[in-house]
């Protein structure tokens, strides 16, 4: 009988209350059962964004594999570039052409409006205003009048400045010599862009003429930089192409050292504020502070070098057959004033500004994918020696 029948401890077991499903299970010894436990839901937040963080990082470490076996494969075609060799100088040339043809194409309209507001200062009341009325008469075609020689002659100019400057401050250091070379770095860095550029308007002079005249005459004088250049040449002569090249001088070489020179300080100067060294830093990271140093640069060389570039605007586009250089200058500033000189100078900042910004960056990332080092922010080792 007792076997038939559970006893009264059994009974009590079952059914009591603490404990509703039955007899606890027993805790292996060696292990207790902690005395708080945390729901697991709560910390399922916590575990997204670790997730997240976990794949952002995957992303981040493929997309820079990505990038490396892009910049092995450009670096493979030329094979491995010697600094300041032939190659080297080609490398830059090209970098250039590709950085300043595109981005001052790019900017076009802003250019044209620019140009046309310091022909004429009370022609358009601002820029929406003018783009809107160019585009009304002659649709997205008259918005863009210009591209063409725009992109030829600075293509022609980039090509020359950027491979001039490097060309150049290589051998004005040589022939300062090392010591020399890092204590007057500023002087070399305003030395070298000046020779540069000297020679880079000669090329871009007559492409800048025949666009300041299409942006200037309604409807444009040419249908096409060809065609521009050949009209020039057969009512002026070939002397008609260069009448504006002493004031593009005037305009570009002071820009183009403020533009170098300020970049480069600007660049060195980051990387001294931010921690770690130059080449800690991700490539991506590099051209970022190029953008930076860029853009900066590019609105001090747009004060610099705006009167100047109000002037070629107006030489080209008023100035009489046979008149003297002199004599234009002074017919014109009569005209205009002190204040004529600065008509357009807020456009021109946002445009240079971003114009310099990605030529930098252009620039650099076309350096660094041919795995060369990016312009400026690492000191020279000589430092170290003159501190000593």
């Amino acid at each position: 009988m007792p076997l038939l029948f559970p006893t009264q401890g059994t009974l009590s077991e079952a059914f009591s209350t603490s404990l509703p499903f039955g007899r606890a299970p027993s805790e292996p010894q060696g292990q207790q059962s902690p005395s708080h436990r945390a729901p697991s839901d709560r910390y399922l937040a916590w575990s997204a964004v670790d997730d997240v963080k976990s794949k952002a990082g995957a992303l981040s470490n493929e997309a820079q594999k990505e990038l490396q076996k892009a910049s092995q494969a450009a670096q493979a075609k030329p094979g491995k570039i010697e600094l300041y060799s032939s190659k080297y100088y080609a490398a830059c040339i090209l970098g250039g052409l590709l950085a300043c043809g595109t981005t001052h194409t790019a900017v076009t309209p802003l250019d044209l409006v620019k140009c046309r507001r310091q022909v004429d200062s009370k022609m358009y009341k601002g820029n929406f205003e003018a783009w809107g009325k160019i585009g009304r008469a002659e649709g997205m075609r008259g918005i863009f009048t210009g591209w063409s020689p725009t992109f030829f002659g600075y293509s022609v100019q980039g090509a020359f400045k950027y491979g001039g400057y490097e060309f150049f401050k290589k051998f004005y250091s040589d022939l300062a010599g090392e010591d020399m070379a890092y204590r007057y770095k500023t002087s070399i860095y305003l030395t070298a862009s000046a020779s540069a550029e000297f020679i880079a308007d000669v090329g871009l002079c007559p492409f800048e003429a025949v666009k300041v005249r299409m942006q200037t005459t309604i409807p444009p004088f040419a249908t096409g930089t060809f065609n521009g250049l050949s009209t020039i040449v057969a009512k002026e002569g070939t002397a008609g192409l260069y009448k504006g090249l002493y004031p593009l001088w005037a305009r570009q070489i002071p820009y183009t050292m403020m533009k170098f020179a300020s970049f480069e300080t600007i660049v060195e100067a980051m990387y001294n504020y931010m921690p770690g060294q130059k080449s800690d830093y991700s490539k991506g990271a590099q051209t970022g502070v190029s953008f930076a140093g860029g853009y900066l640069a590019g609105i001090l060389c747009a004060i610099v070098s705006h009167p100047a570039d109000v002037m070629v605007s107006k030489l080209n586009a008023n100035r009489q057959p046979g008149e003297a250089f002199r004599a234009a200058i002074g017919r014109i500033y009569k005209d205009i004033g002190f204040g004529g000189l600065w008509n357009g100078l807020a456009v021109r900042i946002v445009m240079i500004g971003t114009l310099t910004g990605l030529q930098w960056m252009i620039y650099d990332s076309f350096k660094i994918a041919l795995g060369l080092p990016s312009t400026g922010g690492a000191p020279p080792p000589i430092k170290e020696k003159i501190l000593a």
